[in-house]
């Protein structure tokens, strides 16, 4: 299997390699696929061979080998994600200066592999910070506890509610690091909403996690109010995930050149990309040409996960394959800040980052009057006076709150918080209806949600999407039309509010005002 040279490289971990009582050690981590270690033949520094009967290899914290007994073995596993620290027996001193590692072994099911590494050797002990960890175990009660500690010790201060959880550390390998406790946020429930979808079909009970007076009240309101006239119309119109490398050349005709390189050769880099994961699927490569600058926009499909490193794996092994068969790249990185990963930008209101999805109904003129004393015509009159206000000020959004409802359901159900910054973004409109009654519809460009993979599966948050029936694969597009919905039932509710004056009363009643 090919593995390209910038890819191989990842294996080792930088800043790893340190002076210890023994000699040398360095950790290599797996950041491929499964793997199991068939044979080490080989490591060098600067160039010369380490004998192999001065290396051994740390695999667990009581598991410690020779170089004979791992080649001797039926084969080492070597498991995505998992570490192995190298330990060897030769003098060096510690150096600011750079040194060349070199390593080759062979491994299934990838063959030969063989790669060589620059790095400084760290003195014996030195860390640039003083937290406690356990390079073998950093999720047990123990390193827990003297974390706690160290931070009660630094802080003057005592640690109470933080340190009370009920899930287990050790199902948080990859969602977070130095692991003391957690932080509780407030949930509560709003609905039923009712929603007409492709794949959310019936009514949901919406859990919503947030520190904000009224926030459930007004989204509660809002759902009474749509399911009073039917429920809420969701469609996702469009999926796509996006990496944008960039690549440098001498002038603007070796970046011309490069683009044609690369339409001409897209199935082979999507073949590349692919083969890094089961699900991620590249779907096509946008190119926008600046200077002497390729920007290559790498759009992905990538099933229920969010997907933002999955993609940049991806996008890393097919930028290997380009850099290992293009000449002429004088430069490049993986991000060129052309994705705007968690970042609002214009680009992704219209291309589309994460879900595209709509969000509509049409709402009965007596039912406004009923439940929000208001006339269809005031909240459609409001909606053009503040689509002015948002063209003058120039934000993302010419909605109320978007970002209220769906921080509070990230929160809720662990998605990843930040991707609000993109996921705020949305296109309110409205008109009256030959009847006098108000049609209302939201577009969210650049939703990104997952039901699968991340935070989804840690303790409350995992429950809260099972409560949606929204946990696992196949449920992403259901959980997105249901997001998209609430968000329409509390734009409604804020505009009813505001157009009927009746929003600092509601904050007064229900929230930090009084």
């Amino acid at each position: 299997m090919f593995v390209p040279s910038i890819l191989l490289k990842q294996l080792y971990t930088r800043a790893s390699l340190k002076k210890t009582e023994q000699g040398l050690s360095f950790t290599l981590k797996n950041r491929l696929k499964d793997a199991v270690i068939n044979e080490l033949q080989w490591i060098s520094l600067d160039g010369a061979e380490v004998p192999t009967h001065k290396i051994s290899l740390q695999l667990s914290p009581d598991t410690r080998v020779s170089v004979e007994e791992l080649n001797q073995s039926q084969g080492t596993p070597f498991g995505l994600r998992q570490s192995i620290t190298v330990h060897l027996d030769v003098e060096m001193a510690a150096c600011h200066e750079k040194r060349k590692l070199g390593i080759c072994f062979s491994a299934s099911p990838f063959g030969k592999l063989k790669f060589e590494v620059e790095d400084n050797i760290s003195p014996e002990g030195q860390r640039s910070v003083h937290i406690p960890r356990d390079d073998m175990d950093d999720y047990g009660e123990s390193i827990i506890k003297s974390r706690q500690q160290y931070f009660e010790s630094a802080t003057d201060k005592k640690i109470h509610h933080v340190g009370k959880y009920s899930i287990d550390p050790k199902e948080l390998q990859g969602n977070i690091e130095h692991f003391i406790g957690v932080a509780q946020v407030p949930i509560g429930i709003a609905g039923p909403v009712k929603i007409n979808g492709e794949h959310a079909k019936g009514e949901f009970v919406v859990p919503l996690a947030t520190t904000e007076g009224t926030l459930v009240a007004s989204y509660n309101r809002g759902m009474k109010l749509l399911n009073m006239s039917g429920g809420i119309t969701a469609t996702v119109v469009d999926d796509a995930m996006q990496r944008a490398p960039v690549f440098i050349f001498e002038n603007a005709r070796g970046a011309r050149d490069f683009v044609k390189w690369v339409k001409q050769n897209f199935d082979k880099i999507r073949e590349e990309a692919e083969a890094t994961s089961s699900v991620a699927k590249l779907t096509y490569i946008d190119h926008f040409l600046s200077n002497k600058f390729a920007f290559l926009r790498f759009n992905f499909k990538t099933g229920d996960a969010a997907g933002q490193n999955m993609v940049g794996r991806a996008t890393f092994a097919a930028c290997g394959w380009i850099l290992d068969h293009y000449e002429g790249v004088e430069n490049f990185y993986l991000e060129s800040n052309f994705a705007t990963d968690k970042k609002a930008s214009q680009i992704n209101i219209m291309r589309t980052r994460g879900k595209r999805v709509t969000a509509e109904a049409t709402i009965k003129r007596e039912h406004l009057l009923e439940v929000m004393r208001v006339e269809p015509k005031q909240i459609d009159y409001h909606g053009r006076v503040a689509g002015v206000g948002s063209f003058l000020s120039g934000v993302n959004n010419t909605g109320l709150h978007s970002p209220n409802g769906i921080t509070a359901m990230f929160i809720a159900t662990g998605q990843d918080v930040a991707n609000v910054s993109e996921s705020s973004a949305a296109m309110m409109y409205s008109e009256l209806t030959d009847e006098g009654d108000l049609y209302v519809s939201i577009t969210i460009p650049s939703l990104i949600v997952a039901t699968y993979g991340g935070g989804t599966g840690i303790g409350t948050q995992r429950e809260c999407l099972e409560l949606l029936d929204c946990y696992g694969r196949d449920k992403v597009y259901k959980f997105a039309e249901i997001v998209a919905s609430v968000v329409l039932a509390g734009e409604i509710s804020l505009a009813s509010a505001i157009s009927s004056s009746d929003w600092v009363s509601s904050h007064e009643q229900y929230g930090r005002n009084r």
